[in-house]
């Protein structure tokens, strides 16, 4: 698929009538997340990177709704379409990934006129406060035209603290008006600012006298012909995380942006992500509906995470529905894993970002690590936005057996330093983390006459009775021990004597007929014995087994992949593993059967479970473990590219691509200051990785 363009994703298909269950559109910048729904002007949901209250029901730190920014509504000779919704017919809406614009349409009969409407919704890159809409409204007979835009607080669980239409000490307001709202137990508050214009231009009437009420203005344009009339909103978020008085700083951000302009600041969004789709995984020879999915895979990954995102990004990123709010919002292994990697090359500062919240958290985590009797850090299984402590529910069962979080998170730091070559980044940053989660390692594991042995812990598995050395922690440990060593020697240390010992005597499972064992006394009939979780220690976990015991663990999990695929996470590297065995067609397969099916509803938005899945009670998604798992397959497991040391040393094995697939190639791909080309042709002793100068 090259050519002069290539940069540009192939959309979704246009969704067109009601959802009928399926998850609204999902619109986002990395720090402001909103779903939209088919009839756009109804309020959706809006969630802001860091603005956190308690659930519920489980009142644990979560990630709470707030305000929705582009409600509106519009009325025709009086009539308004609030009430009378069912007014509405011909919901139609477009999503332009290339863009990162939303285009709504529907028609509407009201006052005895009818009136096509197009609402264009989008999540500013370049000035990330900002979410944007523009209302068109085109009635087929002139008539009287009213249009509302309002900052939606119905049905949320917070209260409005403080509410302005004034700018205190300024003859005139700075924009429509802001709110402050507090979430539920006052655990956070976030500044909303609101700001119109109408084209033709009339008079704001802002409704001034509601003191916890919405924001809410209209505007009055008489009587409009069939050229119509449009309103644009413009709406600045901002969460107590990063500003003390946030309502305040979402007014100065709202004004900002209205003096530049509607148009300027969309402009620049487009040129923004002109510019991130350079980073597009191409597959040549793929099928276009494969190619399509993992265009939406990069899209709504890098719609989830910003340089300005101050609690790096949930396992939803920023979108949620009323219908589920599970994992909280929290921060969890999976980022650090599966997407910490393929962002750091598409979107460096954003990556770094990610990385940012585990530095802020590593106080707490150290915390963690004394209150379980270790040493080092340890960090939580279920971050929290705010404070990035442990958040997890209950008795939080995984949360007190599932070690292998932190060593993900190390890796993540280690990946980042060795991407960018940044020196000072791996001396202030990845260090503390590498050399706490490196002791914390020692401190866990158990010495034995077999080795050092890693006691009750859970993999990816997560079954009531935690066993005995868990194969994927303990291959991750082995590989986060190296990278911890050469951390040191590289920052002019002397690793401790314990790393090396450690990693060298480590114990492994290994049965009789060499294949590495998900745990001790493991049995592939017991329940979620499918779970290929070595496979996962070998990609993308880097642990280096010899070429027989490779082969063979491979052969033997993936011969249980009808038992597991459905579920989430894991399933979308069967592919790489089938690759690996050197079987095409089978890796084509398990793409089609470990990602593609879990693609459903509108837009691409790839759900936790497979539809067909027992567990797949509720549609959610997109899921980040999923989509960035299929990305780091396709940048790192296709590819033959070990990240490790100097990338230009990274391509490190044969090319082996799914059945068809031709190659893999990147336009672009950031490596500290320096970029590059990445280009992996089916067959190849290596891929290509060629800098450009």
């Amino acid at each position: 698929m090259p050519g002069a363009e290539a940069w540009r994703p192939i959309n979704p298909p246009d969704e067109g009538g009601p959802r009928d269950g399926a998850l609204p559109a999902y619109v986002a910048n990395g720090l402001i997340g909103l779903r939209v729904r088919e009839m756009p002007l109804m309020a959706g949901m809006a969630l802001v990177n860091g603005v956190a209250g308690e659930h519920p029901e489980r009142r644990v730190e979560a990630a709470a709704p707030v305000p929705y920014p582009l409600a509106g509504d519009l009325s025709l000779n009086g009539v308004w379409l609030s009430d009378q919704p069912w007014s509405v017919s011909d919901l139609s809406q477009a999503y332009d990934f290339a863009a990162g614009e939303l285009t709504s349409r529907f028609r509407i009969r009201l006052g005895g006129v009818e009136a096509d409407v197009e609402v264009l919704t989008f999540a500013s890159r370049t000035a990330p406060a900002l979410v944007m809409q523009e209302i068109r409204v085109r009635p087929d007979a002139a008539c009287r035209l009213r249009l509302r835009a309002q900052v939606a607080t119905t049905d949320l669980r917070g209260r409005v603290a403080r509410r302005r239409t004034d700018t205190p000490g300024e003859p005139q307001p700075a924009c429509d008006g802001s709110l402050l709202w507090s979430t539920e137990g006052d655990l956070a508050t976030c500044g909303v600012a609101l700001a119109t214009e109408t084209t033709p231009a009339a008079s704001p009437d802002v409704a001034a006298w509601d003191a916890t009420g919405p924001l809410q203005t209209t505007y009055d344009l008489g009587t409009v012909g069939k050229r119509g009339a449009r309103l644009r909103q413009m709406a600045a978020l901002i969460p107590s995380l990063v500003h003390s008085r946030p309502d305040e700083e979402a007014v100065r951000r709202v004004a900002r942006g209205a003096q530049t302009g509607f148009d300027a600041l969309r402009a620049r969004n487009q040129a923004a992500w002109r510019d991130l789709w350079r980073g597009r995984i191409v597959v040549e020879g793929a099928r276009p509906e494969h190619q399509a999915l993992i265009d939406a895979a990069y899209f709504y990954l890098n719609s989830s995470v910003h340089p300005a995102s101050p609690a790096a990004t949930s396992i939803f990123g920023l979108a949620t529905w009323w219908d589920y709010t599970y994992y909280f919002g929290h921060v969890m292994w999976d980022i650090d894993a599966f997407c910490v990697p393929p962002v750091m090359l598409s979107q460096p500062d954003a990556a770094r970002a990610l990385l940012d919240f585990r530095s802020r958290g590593l106080k707490a985590a150290g915390s963690n690590a004394r209150l379980s009797g270790r040493q080092g850090v340890q960090f939580p299984w279920e971050a929290a936005p705010l404070t990035g402590q442990e958040a997890a529910p209950g008795a939080g069962s995984a949360a007190a057996h599932e070690d292998h979080g932190s060593l993900h998170v190390a890796r993540a730091f280690a990946l980042f330093a060795d991407a960018t070559g940044d020196a000072a980044f791996l001396e202030e940053d990845a260090w503390p983390v590498l050399e706490g989660v490196a002791d914390w390692i020692v401190s866990r594991l158990t010495r034995t006459t077999r080795g050092y042995e890693l006691k009750r812990a859970t993999g990816p598995a997560e079954v009531p009775d935690p066993p005995d050395n868990d194969a994927f922690s303990l291959m991750l440990a082995h590989d986060v021990l190296g990278r911890a060593i050469a951390a040191a020697e590289a920052t002019g240390r002397t690793p401790p004597a314990a790393w090396a010992q450690v990693r060298d005597a480590l114990y492994l499972p290994v049965r009789a007929d060499q294949v590495i064992a998900a745990h001790d006394d493991f049995r592939i009939d017991e329940p979620k014995g499918a779970t290929p979780s070595p496979l996962a220690g070998l990609f993308p976990g880097g642990y280096r087994a010899d070429d027989a015991v490779t082969r063979r663990t491979l052969d033997f999990y993936l011969a249980h992949w009808r038992d597991y695929v459905g579920a989430p996470m894991l399933p979308a590297l069967y592919g790489v593993w089938a690759a690996g065995t050197g079987d095409r067609a089978l890796a084509l397969k398990l793409f089609e059967e470990g990602y593609a099916a879990y693609d459903t509803g509108r837009f691409h938005q790839c759900l936790e479970y497979r539809p067909d899945h027992p567990d797949s009670q509720t549609a959610a998604g997109p899921f980040f473990a999923n989509l960035g798992g299929m990305l780091l397959g396709l940048l790192f497991g296709f590819t033959g590219l070990d990240p490790k040391g100097d990338p230009a040393d990274w391509p490190d094995r044969p090319v082996v691509l799914p059945e068809g697939w031709r190659a893999i190639t990147v336009e672009r791909l950031w490596f500290g200051e320096r970029t590059a080309a990445l280009r992996a042709e089916h067959g190849a002793p290596r891929a290509i990785i060629e800098f450009h100068k």
